[in-house]
Order: structure tokens, then C-alpha cells, then sequence
């Protein structure tokens, strides 16, 4: 498992138009090829009269999974500058389709390839990009008269909490870098003065919007 990588936010759809021509562009998660290749199909059903359902992704850790399809564009085109785009931006476990109605325009192939790469583009900034962190999950339990206090230091603190459960106690599960757990054992022991019982739970991805921007 990585312990740090870039994705999409989830499911997005964004159009522009080129020259007349018509560009949507569809984009998804996709943890295997079976799943890109279901979510390509399902837009092209969708678009079955289109002129082009042209499309690319990323798969595993180390991208050991990457196509791109022109759909009837002159060859590179229309799949490889999509899956460019892809790669420039990092991304893991990424599929994209973009749909082109012809608007009577020729493009050319310079054009093609900047007007695939801007729709691609353009569809993932509109989706939005995820970064995904590797965390431990570190569970403390505490009684009720702490609540109030626990639950404030840990939202304005650099923890992030995962959730709480209410039950005879309260138990706070937080997201901890792994490298980070002696000093957040040290810090919840401090704030409680000892009046606690911590646990290590689960490795789980953590998931935080970062600027189309910065990567």
C-alpha cells in the first residue's frame, strides 16, 4: 500500500465547446481495469451516437495499468494526450472518457490533442483531486466528564477525528501519521492526566481536497 498518492474526488462530468464540437468529459475511480472498462462501456451506451467516446487511465500503485483509446481519432490524438494529462497530474486509479460531437470543424491533429488535453483538464479540476494518506487509526477512550474537553483539543489540533462512539464511555477514533503515535499517546495521557486508555486501530487511508494547483 502506498502511503501517500493523488486521485479523483469521485464521479464528475464536465463539457466545453471547440470549434462548434462538443467535448464531455467523464470521470471516475477505478481500482481494476474491469472497473474502467465498465464505467467506458457505460458512457459509451450512454453516447452511443457520438462521433467519439475516446478515453485513458491510470491503475495501480506503481501505474503498472495504463491505456488510452482514440475511438476513431487519428491515432494519438485523442487517448494519449488524455492519459498525459493523467500522468502529469499524478494520478492513481483514474479513468476518464471524453465524448466529442463533431461540430463541423476540422481541428487537426494539433488541435485535437489540445482539445482533448483541455477537456480532460478542465473535467478534473471540475471533479476535483483527492490527495490519500496512509494513517493509523488510534482509538481513546475516555469518561463522559471529558468529553466537551477531548473532543475541542483534538478538532483544533493537527489530528483529524474519524468519528466517536458513545456508548458506557467515549471513544474517539483520530487518524495518526504512524510515525506520530508516541507523541499522540504522550499528548492525550497529558490532557487527561492519565485518565484514558488508548489502542492502536486499522491502517486507513485518509482523504483531503487539495488545489488543482498544487499538483
Amino acid at each position: 500500500m502506498l502511503a501517500q498518492y493523488f486521485t479523483v474526488k469521485g464521479y464528475g462530468e464536465h463539457e466545453i465547446i471547440i470549434e462548434k464540437s462538443r467535448f464531455i468529459c467523464y470521470v471516475s475511480r477505478a481500482a481494476t481495469e474491469e472497473e474502467a472498462q465498465s464505467f467506458i462501456q457505460e458512457i459509451k451506451k450512454k453516447h452511443w451516437n457520438a462521433n467519439h467516446n475516446c478515453s485513458a487511465y491510470l491503475i495501480g500503485a506503481h501505474d503498472q495499468i495504463q491505456k488510452a483509446n482514440d475511438d476513431g481519432e487519428p491515432s494519438g490524438t485523442a487517448g494519449v494526450p488524455m492519459l498525459e494529462v493523467l500522468k502529469k497530474r499524478k494520478l492513481k486509479d483514474t479513468v476518464v472518457v471524453v465524448t466529442r460531437y463533431f461540430g463541423g470543424i476540422k481541428l487537426g491533429a494539433g488541435g485535437l490533442i489540445r482539445a482533448y488535453g483541455k477537456s480532460t483538464s478542465e473535467g478534473l479540476n471540475h471533479t476535483g483531486i483527492v490527495e490519500r494518506k496512509l494513517m493509523r487509526v488510534m482509538q481513546t477512550k475516555v469518561d463522559y466528564t471529558l468529553l466537551g474537553k477531548i473532543e475541542n483539543e483534538l478538532r483544533q489540533s493537527r489530528y483529524t477525528i474519524k468519528d466517536i462512539h458513545y456508548l458506557e464511555d467515549v471513544t474517539f477514533d483520530a487518524y495518526v501519521e504512524e510515525g506520530g503515535k508516541k507523541a499522540f499517546q504522550e499528548w492525550i495521557i497529558e490532557l487527561t492526566n492519565g485518565r484514558c486508555i488508548i489502542a492502536e486501530g486499522d491502517m486507513l487511508y485518509l482523504e483531503q481536497d487539495v488545489s488543482a494547483a498544487s499538483i
